[in-house]
């Protein structure tokens, strides 16, 4: 089993919280979507530490070529359109999970 995980930084402005919000929702409609994506959670940072992320996204898959997938579908093509014009920074994790 593969973990995939996100954080994500956004763009500081007026619209940034609105930007989450509409990410995190964006993401979970993937679940229904996207075949091979088990399970997905996304979070909202609620830290006012200057070195948090503003969001979070955990996912799971049975194997590395269903990630593969994940990331070209149209669907999740479509969240990272979105996703480019509002990020400043972001860290990515995938790694296989040895006790699933």
């Amino acid at each position: 089993m593969i973990k995939h995980i996100v954080m994500i930084k956004l763009k500081e402005g007026k619209d940034k919280k609105e930007n989450a919000i509409k990410l995190k929702n964006n993401l979970e409609a993937l679940t229904e979507s996207i075949p091979g994506l088990l399970k997905m959670e996304v979070g909202l940072n609620i830290s006012g530490k200057p070195s948090a992320y503003d969001l979070v996204l955990t996912s799971k898959f049975n194997n590395p070529d269903d990630l593969d997938k994940y990331r070209v579908h149209p669907e999740h093509v479509k969240v990272v359109d979105f996703l480019k014009k509002i990020v400043e920074n972001i860290a990515v994790v995938d790694y296989e999970m040895l006790d699933a």
